[in-house]
């Protein structure tokens, strides 16, 4: 199977780096997998939470300014490990 990271990586080879990237996922509203998800993220990230209408999920927005298109892809492999989160 081919990189499943290809369409992004063509996306973001047209940006200028470094770049503020905005991450979004939709994580179970579980204390334990929110915080896996946010530890993938530097302190200096702008975090926003929505919980989900029946408070199951949560959705979580990270704007982080990341270096080149590499660090992005790494953030969303790291993610796709955590159990149950579903990137946007």
């Amino acid at each position: 199977m081919g990189d499943p990271f290809s369409n992004l990586r063509e996306q973001l080879a047209l940006q200028e780096w470094p770049n503020v990237y905005l991450f979004k996922f939709i994580v179970p509203n579980e204390s334990a997998v929110v915080a896996q998800t946010l530890a993938l993220f530097g302190e200096l990230s702008e975090i926003a939470f929505n919980e989900s209408k029946t408070g199951k999920y949560v959705s979580i927005s990270a704007k982080e300014v990341m270096m080149d298109a590499d660090s992005i892809i790494e953030i969303y492999i790291r993610a796709s490990e955590i159990k149950g989160v579903i990137a946007l």
